[in-house]
């Protein structure tokens, strides 16, 4: 063999080494798409469990849980799912979106009426939403945002719905009823009890009664045709893990058995 070719052989060789370990790299990555009030919590998580495998990384895309259901719907790539209610699981898993064994709850939450920190008006309970001075109340929109559809259930158990139906302003987001309650550009708003906490210009007024909801649960799955199934299911096993369920306390969210 010429010295020459011996040369392009080495360079080869070095070339496929490079694009292999480009190949690796690019590998070791994990997208999970979760609710955006588990933003603060999945990102603790996502650190440690970046700490425990080396050379992996994840990657978030924060969103309304209905959203990203229908992005996982569409082809948007994923390997988890961690939705703000079952709902949207239940959706997907019919259609074979969810990898088998996967599914888990993870985590308990409550609703709560909340009032900006400096209000116009005297509430102090839900029923006091009936009052005619209160004429503005954001939730979430229920079509796509669970904390919306869990808000509309309570005002429908407590006989409050169609006194107030025509008050309702829709809101994408659970972020976006806190911010325009916080402003005073509404009387008042209802979201998670942790979407509350964080903000230190609304008050909680009152916490719905369990009786008047479905139970609030946060699930996780990994997406079948995950590219990353054995990392999916180490970062669900992390976050299940006693690791796992002290970062949600310490971010307000309740434990369940």
């Amino acid at each position: 063999m010429k010295w020459s070719d011996r040369i392009n052989l080495f360079l080869l060789s070095c070339l496929l080494v490079f694009v292999s370990g480009a190949e690796t790299a690019a590998g070791s990555e994990i997208t999970v798409s979760a609710a955006l009030r588990l933003k603060a919590p999945f990102e603790d998580l996502g650190r440690s469990f970046e700490g425990k495998h080396p050379g992996t990384k994840v990657l978030f895309n924060f969103g309304a849980s209905g959203m990203l259901q229908r992005q996982i719907e569409g082809g948007a790539p994923a390997d988890i799912f961690a939705s703000a209610s079952p709902k949207e699981m239940d959706l997907l898993e019919p259609g074979g979106f969810l990898i088998k064994g996967t599914r888990s709850n993870f985590a308990g939450n409550t609703i709560v009426l909340i009032v900006p920190s400096q209000p116009r008006l005297r509430i102090r309970s839900f029923d006091d939403l009936r009052k005619k001075e209160i004429r503005r109340i954001a939730i979430g929109n229920p079509a796509s945002v669970p904390a919306g559809k869990y808000a509309e259930e309570v005002l429908k158990s407590s006989g409050t719905w169609e006194t107030v139906k025509d008050k309702i302003v829709l809101c994408e987001h659970v972020r976006q009823v806190v911010d325009y309650t916080a402003r005073n550009e509404v009387d008042a708003g209802m979201v998670f009890q942790t979407d509350a906490s964080d903000s230190k210009d609304v008050e909680i007024i009152a916490e719905a009664p369990e009786q008047s909801h479905k139970p609030v649960l946060y699930v996780i799955a990994a997406i079948k045709g995950s590219k990353q199934e054995a990392l999916a299911k180490e970062f669900i096993s992390l976050l299940l893990s006693d690791e796992g369920r002290k970062i949600l306390k310490k971010y307000g969210f309740r434990n369940i058995k």
